[in-house]
């Protein structure tokens, strides 16, 4: 969908990019061809772990700055303008997006700020105009927030008004006593983590999240030299030594859709992480059919809390295939 109007914008004339210089694309995702722009001269920048190493592999450059920028326009609003903001000393921006992603409004945003927004070119169920950066997209800048319990978060991350209800339940539920070592998988700015480290006997905690700005806030949140943290994809990290206990709040969104797979990764990555005597602790919203996995999984698993909406459940002793 995107390399289709990145062609027809670049064949047409909506877009004529400059002889020279680099052209910097923020935030595409896994999959988005980019190959109608000159691969030599595009850097690729994102905080999406996945993503980044998709385009690295590809050939493409991660680091850097251009004259042109490429706004792939995210679902979350603040986000979108955050990156918009990102461009500002760009010479032209280009806004790329779905109609469903709320590219139209963000388009009328910007004129709103009094920028010069060429005319929209439309295909594949999306948008794709120019826009002209000035100072007022500075105003969209992502400023840190204070939040309960003295946390410090973003606009873009996740549930960056405050601890969400399902995290608050784990970490009511969690045992006086971990163990020795313990992972945050998906810790986002570390509500959990702090949770997980007031328990008697952790000495090593790791925290990996995909989003490298939940991390940035989590160093902030969790100056405790026993906290490692790891910019990664969760599904796929591998730990140094097993885990005694692994706590989480896995995601069940990749992008507008759930997607119970993700959620089944997250609790798969933890049962291989795990100790023979190690336990998962995880919270889970009440119709995510996550209960015949765990079963498969682990020798013991039981239901500790919770309430209408979600479910946190206790998984032990992982089973090991030969």
């Amino acid at each position: 969908m995107r390399s289709a109007r990145l062609e027809l914008a670049l064949q047409s004339g909506a877009l004529v990019l400059p002889a020279l210089g680099d052209i910097v694309v923020l935030r595409p995702r896994t999959g988005d061809d980019l190959s109608s722009l000159p691969q030599t001269r595009v850097v690729v920048k994102t905080g999406f772990k996945p993503d980044h190493d998709y385009f690295a592999a590809q050939g493409y450059r991660t680091e850097g700055s251009g004259r042109v920028a490429i706004v792939c326009v995210p679902r979350a609003k603040a986000e979108a303008r955050a990156l918009m903001a990102e461009a500002i000393g760009a010479d032209l921006i280009v806004v790329d997006g779905q109609k469903t992603d709320g590219v139209e409004t963000l388009l009328k945003d910007c004129k709103a700020l009094g920028l010069e927004v060429g005319e929209a070119l439309s295909k594949a169920h999306g948008k794709l105009a120019v826009v002209k950066p000035g100072p007022s997209l500075a105003e969209w800048a992502a400023k840190p927030l204070q939040v309960e319990g003295g946390f410090q978060t973003l606009p873009v991350v996740f549930s960056a008004d405050g601890p969400d209800r399902g995290s608050a339940l784990l970490a009511a539920a969690l045992p006086a006593k971990l163990g020795a070592r313990v992972a945050d998988l998906g810790a986002g700015w570390g509500y959990l983590s702090r949770a997980i480290l007031t328990r008697e006997g952790v000495k090593e905690l790791d925290l990996v999240d995909a989003e490298a700005e939940a991390l940035t806030c989590a160093k902030v949140n969790i100056p405790d030299a026993r906290a490692k943290f790891h910019w990664a994809d969760a599904t796929t990290f591998k730990p140094a030594r097993f885990w005694d206990a692994v706590v989480m709040n896995p995601p069940f969104h990749t992008v507008r859709e759930a997607d119970t797979g993700l959620g089944i990764a997250f609790i798969k990555a933890a049962q291989r992480g795990l100790s023979p005597s190690g336990s998962l602790w995880m919270v889970a919203n009440r119709h995510l059919p996550y209960d015949k996995l765990l079963v498969s999984l682990f020798k013991q698993v039981e239901e500790i809390g919770g309430d209408k909406a979600f479910r946190v459940t206790r998984a032990s002793y992982p089973i090991r295939t030969r």
